[in-house]
């Protein structure tokens, strides 16, 4: 997470970062705000995958969803 941060910076992004977790206990470990978009985030260890969770969709309609793990992460630091 501190390296997409760097990233960020580095690539001139005004982009605020929160974590996002509902009283029901849904949660995203990273959400990023940019541009007026919702940018969530579930990070996994190993090559496992995950699905939005359903609070996170209904709520946020226009945002997008990515599950993060050792297959894909060099690709998410260069987004």
């Amino acid at each position: 997470m501190a390296e997409r941060m760097k990233m960020n910076t580095y690539k001139g992004r005004f982009v605020n970062s929160y974590f996002w977790r509902t009283y029901s206990g849904a949660e995203l470990d990273l959400v990023e705000e940019r541009e007026g978009l919702f940018l969530g985030y579930e990070f996994k260890w190993g090559s496992k995958k995950s699905k939005s969770p359903v609070s996170w969709t209904e709520k946020y309609r226009n945002s997008t969803f990515k599950c993060i793990n050792t297959d894909n992460f060099l690709q998410w630091l260069k987004e």
